[in-house]
């Protein structure tokens, strides 16, 4: 029997998922993953508090981030760019990247799709990788 044959549809309900801490202000809601039975693509929704950003990563795939709610600054390969609700961005794999919440008093929410179910996150300062699939794991927010 195929692969594709043995997985199943599911529906997600992000309001029923328990947002992970990422630290800094950062929560995520892991959506589409390994779990699911997905093999080509991993997604979820980070929800910034006021004022958050993550540290500057790269990841060992591709990369696309919509914002979905509040005002972002996406820097990207050095480059920083104004984000409003909509606006999608590409990240090639390995490319330094990270959002920030422009608000000082709004949440902030994107979601994510990565190109690859093992995908990786390197922090930048530190040189530490983890995979996303570790990430999940943290403590609930």
């Amino acid at each position: 029997m195929p692969e594709a044959a043995a997985r199943s549809a599911a529906l997600l309900r992000p309001s029923e998922i328990t947002a992970r801490a990422r630290g800094g202000g950062a929560r995520t809601i892991p959506l589409v993953t390994r779990k699911t039975g997905v093999i080509g693509f991993i997604n979820g929704i980070t929800i910034f508090e006021p004022s958050a950003s993550i540290p500057l990563h790269s990841h060992n795939c591709d990369e696309s981030v919509m914002l979905l709610e509040g005002h972002a600054i996406a820097e990207i390969d050095g480059q920083r760019f104004e984000v409003e609700p909509g606006d999608t961005t590409f990240i090639p794999a390995n490319l330094p990247h990270r959002f920030i919440n422009r608000s000082d008093t709004e949440g902030m929410k994107i979601l994510w799709i990565y190109g690859a179910v093992d995908a990786t996150r390197t922090i930048i300062e530190t040189g530490d990788t983890r995979t996303i699939d570790e990430e999940h794991q943290a403590a609930p927010a």
